[in-house]
């Protein structure tokens, strides 16, 4: 076996977590490999539909916001880094009843972490926003600094910082097997191509849990939709609109104002239909609630946008059973390191998981604390692993 051909690390799913993760190692000389399904960025995944949106005041957990701050200041370097752009400010809007959990959690999770945040009525959301129709009795919380995380131009960076570095890229080709126990390192068989690396990052999406049998992992890859619609420009652009989220008893819908006249993108986040990821098409319509749970959302919050339909995509969420992250070493093995179950808000954290996978790499552990997202919360893995240095 030549040594030349065994790479201190190996990333198996080249997609939001996993590019990231590639660029910050491949910037420290870390000899990498990342190898992906397909060719990023694609259709197939969770990455897909052009934007996704980025709060700072956490509805679902003020745990997180230190992690959001670090993956904001990370996405605007990343922007001046490249010249792609990543990020924009449009402001996000969240609105409910008063007494939404979600929101009663993001107003602590900005107390907590002294976050602007402004509380509105809807009264005053539909004065300021007249392209709304909020219910006056709900309440808004508007965070003027957060706003749009372009998805697919983020890829592409980080995907172009990878490669400039030295990283090994190897797209269209699906990893058929794992095995840690064999004498030239961690093996990975691919249909034409076998790969060792003395580590390896497992970052594959609703893929996850078919890599990684032995571990049980408790999510559920899960079929999603997002539209676009016709709407008024003068009400809905991006200059004067903000991007937005309604949680209204368990319904919780998503939004984006119209970007270059692409009308208003809307998504629900709840629901869904369970789902083979291999059996992921993009078949918009197959269910009447494709469409119709999104026109729900326009007929409810913005009937002045609820045009003709000018666009539309399916993608994935990987929903772990709390709806928390799973990210950890493998609990037999700290070679393996791995990170899923982002549950449909996770590419906002994408720069920052990359920079703390690279960091578990590299020294055993996180700078930031990620604790809360380890694998025996459901009673598997290890909590604190042992510190395990690669170089």
């Amino acid at each position: 076996m030549n040594k030349e051909t065994i790479y201190d690390v190996a990333i198996i799913g080249a997609g939001t977590m996993g590019m990231a993760a590639g660029a910050f190692l491949a910037q420290q000389n870390v000899k990498i490999v990342l190898i992906d399904a397909f060719d990023p960025p694609h259709i197939h995944g969770s990455h897909h539909g052009d934007t996704r949106l980025i709060r700072h005041a956490y509805g679902e957990g003020r745990q997180y916001v230190t992690l959001v701050k670090r993956a904001q200041q990370l996405w605007e370097e990343l922007e001046q880094q490249t010249g792609y752009k990543v990020f924009e400010k449009t402001g996000v809007i969240g609105f409910g009843p008063k007494e939404s959990p979600f929101l009663q959690e993001t107003i602590s999770a900005a107390q907590k972490h002294n976050l602007p945040l402004e509380l509105m009525s809807g009264i005053e959301i539909n004065e300021r926003w007249p392209g709304f129709s909020v219910p006056d009795h709900f309440v808004g919380c508007f965070e003027k600094e957060s706003g749009i995380i372009y998805s697919e131009n983020a890829i592409r960076a980080y995907k172009e910082k990878a490669i400039e570095h030295g990283a090994q890229l190897v797209t269209n080709t699906p990893v058929h097997h794992i095995d840690p126990n064999d004498e030239n390192g961690i093996k990975i068989s691919t249909e034409h191509t076998t790969y060792y690396a003395r580590k390896i990052i497992v970052t594959a999406g609703a893929w996850a849990a078919k890599l990684l049998p032995d571990l049980n992992l408790p999510v559920q890859p899960t079929r999603k939709v997002v539209g676009w619609f016709e709407a008024p420009s003068d009400l809905y652009d991006a200059a004067d609109f903000p991007s937005f989220y309604a949680e209204d008893n368990g319904k919780k819908f998503y939004g984006f104002p119209s970007l270059d006249g692409s009308g208003i993108k809307i998504g629900r986040s709840d629901g869904g239909h369970a789902i083979d990821p291999n059996l992921l098409k993009q078949n918009f319509g197959l269910y009447d609630s494709d469409e119709g749970d999104l026109r729900q959302g326009l007929e409810l919050y913005l009937p002045r946008a609820n045009g003709k339909l000018k666009q539309s995509k399916t993608c994935l969420y990987t929903l772990s059973s709390d709806n928390d992250f799973i990210v950890d070493f493998h609990p037999e093995d700290h070679r393996v390191i791995f990170a899923c179950g982002f549950s449909g808000h996770g590419f906002k954290f994408g720069s920052v998981m990359g920079e703390v996978l690279s960091q578990m790499a590299l020294a055993g552990e996180s700078e930031l604390d990620i604790s809360i997202f380890a694998l025996n919360r459901f009673g598997l893995g290890s909590k604190t692993p042992n510190p395990t240095k690669l170089l």
